[in-house]
């Protein structure tokens, strides 16, 4: 994968305020700066953001403040903050619509499979998701089809079933981005 090269490319990692999983912004985003991607972290409020494990960030942007087609890929950490804060968010739907709309990548990890969903971006598609009844429902509502693996590439979108999967999910999104 050294061949990858994603300078010039942005992306956009959203991430709840609070009990957002720690592994799935860090380390995806960690990947995606190794190989030269701009990622820009949002979130609904200003302020300091605590994980589930305790580290924090300090999001550069607002969800208000971010348009889809901006960026090349917009991605959305999971976390027990997920359901809570970024499930049933309109303006993150918009920017995913959006995105997906402008023939970009999109990608969620975890819980915030389920956020694509809701956002009507899974409509035929093949995901995965950090399975709980209340996810799994949300993947069926939405017109995916679950399939168990920890990443699951379909077309433009990317979807990973929790932190176990982060790096990998990073990977595959740089490949997309590489093209």
């Amino acid at each position: 994968m050294n061949d990858i090269d994603l300078k010039g490319k942005k992306v956009l990692m959203v991430i709840a305020p609070e009990q957002f999983r720690d592994e799935e912004l860090f380390d995806p985003k960690s990947v995606l700066e190794g190989y030269g991607a701009a990622v820009t972290v949002a979130c609904k409020r200003h302020g300091s953001a605590v994980g589930m494990l305790g580290k924090s960030y300090t999001p550069e942007k607002l969800l208000g403040e971010v348009s889809g087609r901006e960026y090349d890929s917009v991605l959305v950490v999971g976390g027990m903050g997920s359901p809570e804060h970024l499930w049933q968010d309109e303006a993150l739907h918009k920017i995913l619509q959006d995105a997906a709309r402008a023939n970009r990548i999109v990608g969620g990890i975890c819980l915030s499979g389920a956020v694509l969903a809701k956002a009507g971006v899974l409509e035929g598609k093949d995901a995965t998701v950090y399975k709980t009844t209340e996810s799994v429902a949300e993947l069926r509502r939405g017109g995916a089809r679950l399939v168990d693996k920890d990443v699951v590439v379909s077309g433009k979108t990317v979807t990973a079933n929790g932190p176990a999967a982060a790096k990998e999910f990073g990977e595959e999104v740089a490949k997309l981005l590489h093209g």
